[in-house]
């Protein structure tokens, strides 16, 4: 993870040298306007904008604060001054900012901004889990709603599920909602895993003759895949992690040539960061952290849209889920 609060410092005209090598010079006055009224709004509200890694370069580069994935955006938010925060991201995200600061305005650009794998998902559901599997603790991915989280023992990252899991010091364990995350930490561990069938509509298309063609077409390519992804695609590839592991991989390694089986920006991101690593596709995007952009990031703190709130009775016992996970 890092911060890039130097960002609202510079001239906005300056910004584009971060993202030169992945937007074209046509396409920047596109952004530059909204860019400039951004940093300037976040000095005059005293806000900061959190930004996931599948943001796209613009924002994630010229104005966020604090980007990373959603661990690193969970931990850092605890920290956060700012009276304001801007989360661009998807909607579980800004939740969970709110949980973490109840008393600071917390704003999504986008409502609409949803998540496959939240969708997948209800209270109800984790109930009837928890009267199939009486006395088995329910371990929740974050990416899941609030309701959710409040009927969850505690929450977990792509970052930390294994740690979580083991942590617990049971031998079974519910893990929602993402099949293929319970999968593939099933394989690391002897802690046996209950999983539900959600899936990252992102994630789940790739698939392991994707990881052979791209070999084949790219000797000596190494390939990187998120743990969201089927286990064969996990099998294949030469490492899997979270996106903050995988941006770790590049910069501790520095390969020649990467593909990442996870969500396109991602591969812009990074390659603002290591310009010496060539990316080759494919990728996936994702259509709802694409739903955030710099117009209404900008309109977000012109107009104070949208405010995230969350029941005060459901908001203690989700917000004790992703506690517990945060002391591991």
């Amino acid at each position: 993870m890092a911060s890039f609060a130097s960002a609202e410092r510079l001239p906005a005209a300056d910004l584009y040298a971060r993202v030169s090598r992945v937007i074209p010079p046509f396409e920047w006055p596109v952004f530059a306007e909204d860019a400039e009224a951004i940093l300037r709004l976040k000095r005059e509200r005293n806000a900061v904008v959190l930004a996931h890694n599948y943001q796209t370069p613009e924002i994630f580069n010229c104005v966020a604060d604090i980007v990373g994935d959603s661990l690193a955006l969970a931990r850092k938010a605890m920290e956060v001054e700012a009276e304001v925060i801007v989360l661009a991201g998807v909607h579980f995200m800004a939740e969970t900012a709110k949980l973490l600061n109840p008393s600071k305005t917390v704003l999504i650009p986008d409502v609409a901004a949803g998540c496959s794998l939240a969708d997948s998902i209800t209270a109800e559901d984790v109930r009837l889990m928890r009267r199939r599997h009486p006395g088995v603790p329910v371990v929740t991915y974050v990416n899941t709603s609030v309701a959710v989280k409040a009927e969850s023992d505690i929450c977990c990252t792509s970052g930390n599920a294994k740690r979580v899991v083991e942590a617990l010091g049971v031998p079974r364990v519910i893990m929602l909602p993402d099949e293929y995350l319970a999968r593939n930490i099933a394989a690391e561990t002897d802690v046996e895993i209950i999983a539900w069938e959600g899936h990252c509509e992102v994630h789940e298309t790739f698939r392991a003759a994707d990881i052979a063609e791209v070999r084949e077409a790219h000797p000596g390519v190494t390939v990187l895949a998120h743990p969201e992804c089927p286990p064969d695609v996990v099998a294949a590839a030469d490492f899997s992690g979270s996106t903050a592991a995988l941006s770790d991989y590049i910069a501790g390694r520095q390969p020649p040539r990467v593909v990442l089986m996870t969500e396109c920006s991602m591969s812009d991101n990074i390659a603002v960061q290591h310009p010496a690593v060539e990316f080759i596709r494919p990728c996936n995007l994702c259509p709802h952290m694409k739903r955030i952009t710099l117009a209404n990031i900008r309109a977000s703190l012109e107009e104070n849209r949208h405010v995230v709130t969350i029941d005060p009775a459901m908001a203690d016992r989700a917000r004790l889920a992703v506690e517990r996970m945060l002391a591991i």
